[in-house]
């Protein structure tokens, strides 16, 4: 059990994240005598020791370690440094609480300028990172950066932008980021031999790593996305469970909280992960696409991690171009209905999509694909209606219409015309002007039968609207000539104009 250190007496139910004061009492006198004895004059000169046991945070060894500095690297031989590397381990091991600047200053100053000789240490040359101190490095990792991270912050998730919003800043990362880049110098070294160091980076290691992404500092998820990529690229034992568990945290985001910080952090890492799978795809790769993918096209704080997620799902379709099929599918599925802004990140990643999309696929999707593209047309919010027209200005996609514009076109019509008629953007109404010229040029005699047609059904609309009116007047008159004398208005309760019948009623 980790315990706080405070002034005084030891406390069983404190934890480690408050450091005591020195003393200049008994005990800390022996833990400066005790400390004297780690120094360069006192060790020995023949061979190097065993490395020290792996102490108890507790507020006695706090004392001892803290008491004095320990000497730097080149102040000791060449066999102790080992010793010393990890007795400075031990060192940075202790943490302190950041919320008060004023306690704990030469404590605070001291790990850091001894996490800084660690880093230094490691970039010195080989041989460091030995299978003696591996499990001192993740007791020093493991107690610095598995914490429990503060609550979030309550926000609209509708009003929510992360671009403007002021990032929340962990207090302690002047320690933090000095750990990360130790970490990170410990993954990539030609020392760490992937064999050996698994049993201490293991699973237990990769899930606490994957909880920290929800961190809300920046910095701290930009630092555990390189982390985590360079342990999926060492450990190639611990690949399959990384997908799943980072599957795991899809589905509790997407089926339960539909709040996590570091969705655009894991799909950055997927995104290069899937870039390097190989053909044919295996099958666990397309269900992840069906099953975790696409489903994240469902939360509101969408725009969060669009780009990162569009850009997993054309990598798929790239390697296999028979996946645009179900994928256009599940996006017509998820398709928003009254989130705007959804809309217009949906047609941009539509557009990437068809453009991998070759025309069997194509064929399958179009007609229920080209309903909801007459609905975008038409909408009233003119960045939805602007950029599915700007989806005509894509060459390839304007090759798959003409190879089905028998099929499309009178689908499409309709919308252009109302928008040509009566939509209220400008802007809109060039960009729809230019797509009917562009069909018209395509197929001249098509648009006319299909613009002769829309006409009749527009005349056929217009006669059944008056014919209804009609009808309507009628009852209103046959009402009328019904109402008892001294009705006000002639209004009839509705139970006397229930018993009026008119003919085609």
């Amino acid at each position: 059990m980790k315990q706080k250190f405070g002034g005084g007496k030891k406390e069983t139910t404190k934890t480690r994240d408050e450091a005591a004061p020195t003393s200049s009492s008994s005990s800390s006198k022996t833990a400066s005598s005790s400390i004297g004895k780690l120094t360069s004059a006192s060790r020995p000169t023949s061979a190097a020791r065993e490395k020290p046991p792996i102490p108890v945070l507790n507020e006695q060894t706090f004392v001892q370690y803290y008491s004095e500095p320990l000497p730097s690297f080149r102040d000791v031989a060449p066999a102790e440094k080992q010793y010393l590397f990890a007795q400075k381990l031990h060192l940075c091991a202790f943490t302190f609480d950041f919320s008060d600047p004023t306690k704990y200053v030469r404590e605070k100053e001291m790990k850091r300028q001894t996490l800084l000789e660690l880093v230094d240490y490691a970039n010195s040359g080989s041989g460091k990172f030995t299978e003696q101190v591996s499990e001192d490095i993740v007791f020093m990792l493991s107690n610095n950066l598995f914490r429990t991270l503060p609550p979030p912050r309550s926000h609209e998730v509708e009003n929510y932008d992360a671009e403007e919003e002021e990032p929340s800043l962990d207090p302690a990362w002047p320690h933090l980021q000095i750990v990360y880049e130790f970490l990170l110098r410990y993954v990539v070294s030609n020392d760490t031999d992937a064999k050996v160091a698994k049993k201490y980076i293991d699973q237990a290691f990769v899930l606490k790593l994957l909880e920290l992404f929800d961190s809300e500092d920046p910095r701290e998820r930009d630092y555990l996305k390189t982390i985590l990529h360079r342990i999926y690229g060492k450990f190639m034992v611990h690949r399959p469970f990384i997908r799943k568990a980072i599957n795991n945290v899809f589905y509790r985001f997407i089926f339960e909280t539909e709040r996590h910080n570091g969705v655009a952090e894991l799909l950055e890492i997927l995104g290069s992960i899937i870039n390097g799978f190989a053909l044919p795809l295996k099958e666990e790769h397309k269900l992840f696409l069906q099953r975790a993918l696409m489903p994240l096209h469902k939360p509101k704080c969408v725009a969060m991690y669009h780009q990162q997620l569009a850009y997993c799902v054309t990598q798929f379709v790239e390697k296999d171009s028979k996946l645009a099929d179900p994928v256009l599918k599940a996006l017509l599925k998820f398709w928003p209905v009254t989130n705007s802004q959804k809309e217009v990140l949906f047609l941009g990643e539509l557009e990437e999509i068809l453009e991998l999309t070759q025309a069997p696929e194509f064929q399958k999707v179009m007609m229920p694909l080209f309903k909801q593209l007459a609905k975008c047309l038409n909408s009233q919010h003119f960045q939805v209606a602007e950029r599915s027209l700007f989806l005509w200005n894509n060459e390839y996609i304007v090759n798959l219409v003409a190879q089905h514009r028998h099929q499309l076109l009178p689908l499409v019509l309709p919308a252009l015309e109302e928008n040509t008629n009566n939509h209220w953007n400008p802007a809109v109404h060039g960009l729809t002007c230019n797509v009917r010229k562009m069909f018209q040029e395509l197929d001249e005699q098509l648009y006319e039968e299909c613009k002769r047609k829309y006409d009749d059904e527009q005349q056929q609309l217009r006669q059944q609207l008056e014919n209804r009116d009609k009808k309507w007047t009628v009852l209103q008159q046959v009402a009328a000539s019904k109402a008892p004398k001294g009705t006000l208005d002639n209004k009839l309760p509705k139970y006397l104009i229930k018993q009026s019948s008119v003919n085609g009623f």
